[in-house]
């Protein structure tokens, strides 16, 4: 099996984050590979944010799922980022599972509980990540977001200048909110889970690490593509200003959903 992690922000260093992760979390006969988007935000915290990293996470998909792309196809991909910007639409683009780390990890506490609690990096992202629960139909079982509030010294650096504020913010959650389960949001917080667990009184749950073992888990059910319905590709129109491989997975979409309408 062989993965696209993409990390929709452009900091190279929660790219290395989600790497590690991954790679932790991956069955060992999957192949990773990790990309970083061409150009957007240092960390994605706003809707609008969230709409920049969505055109550049469709392009390096494009670029290795377009048959024009000349490289060895992926089997899925995992958007890394919570929030996952540009999703569900991103799945609308190519015919393989794609998979974003906050649809993810809200299945995965799903599973482990009835109430879930997310931890976030920063308060001006949890109005964004309460409407993306709503969206995902987990509304009634979310039971708190708490989110640390002072500025960051940077993002790449959050799980060390923060540690024991996002320990003492999910046991909050637990003893004030009544979470069964407890999401640590973001790219930025990878791994963190594999070392705070024992500190916390509930299962805690890691984005990418959710994110790469269900993505493993949906190509191995071997469902099959959208051919029809919702998610079905784009429907032909003319297109214009689109790099070449963006362009032609648009093209390839069109014509693999139209040969069987």
């Amino acid at each position: 099996m062989r993965l696209l992690v993409v990390n929709p922000n452009i900091s190279e260093d929660v790219t290395e984050l989600i790497r590690v992760e991954a790679e932790r979390s991956a069955d060992p006969s999957t192949e990773l590979v990790v990309r970083t988007a061409p150009r957007g935000v240092e960390y994605i915290e706003t809707r609008f944010e969230a709409v920049l990293a969505a055109g550049a996470v469709a392009e390096v998909i494009a670029e290795h799922c377009a048959a024009a792309s000349g490289g060895q196809a992926v089997d899925g991909v995992v958007v890394a980022a919570f929030g996952d910007p540009g999703m569900p639409a991103l799945k609308e683009l190519v015919d393989v599972p794609v998979i974003g780390i906050t649809e993810a990890a809200l299945c995965a506490a799903a599973l482990q509980g009835h109430r879930f609690s997310i931890i976030a990096i920063s308060d001006r992202i949890t109005a964004w990540y309460r409407e993306c629960v709503e969206h995902f139909g987990f509304g009634s079982r979310l039971a708190s977001i708490r989110s640390i509030k002072e500025a960051l010294r940077g993002i790449g650096t959050v799980q060390d200048d923060f540690r024991p504020t996002l320990v003492e913010l999910a046991r909050l959650a637990v003893a004030e909110d009544g979470a069964d389960v407890v999401i640590l949001a973001g790219a930025p917080l990878a791994g963190l889970a594999r070392h705070i667990e024992s500190e916390i009184p509930v299962p805690v749950v890691d984005g990418i690490g959710a994110g790469i073992r269900l993505a493993e888990a949906v190509v191995g059910l071997r469902s099959g593509p959208h051919r029809a319905g919702s998610f079905a590709a784009p429907p032909p129109k003319r297109r214009a200003g689109l790099g070449p491989a963006l362009d032609a997975a648009l093209g390839a979409a069109r014509l693999e959903s139209g040969a069987l309408a």
